[in-house]
């Protein structure tokens, strides 16, 4: 049972970090900056950064300062890099008190 709930939990976060690579992926192809440009303004020489954390590969993900950065490069509201993410917790909560 701990297992199950261990697993849910790590697909409800994976779930999460998958929505916030994906809004940081289309904020920045709207602004039309690549990967590369991106990485280079957030002052790291490769694009592995970015490329891994936008699909959330092997675990890679966004924190906190990255989105805070991407987001005033990008020049948007940090809040723009979360949509979506509100309604994932919604079914995560939902799912979790289903008897």
């Amino acid at each position: 049972m701990n297992q199950k709930i261990n697993n849910e939990k790590q697909e409800w976060i994976r779930n999460v970090h998958l929505k916030i690579g994906q809004n940081v992926k289309r904020h920045r192809q709207e602004k039309g900056l690549s990967q590369v440009a991106l990485a280079h303004e957030l002052g790291h020489d490769s694009v592995g950064v970015i490329s891994t954390a936008e699909i959330c590969l092997n675990g890679k993900h966004f924190n906190i300062e990255h989105l805070a950065r991407i987001a005033c490069v990008l020049d948007i509201d940090i809040c723009c890099l979360l949509d979506g993410v509100s309604e994932i917790y919604k079914t995560h909560k939902e799912l979790k008190n289903d008897p």
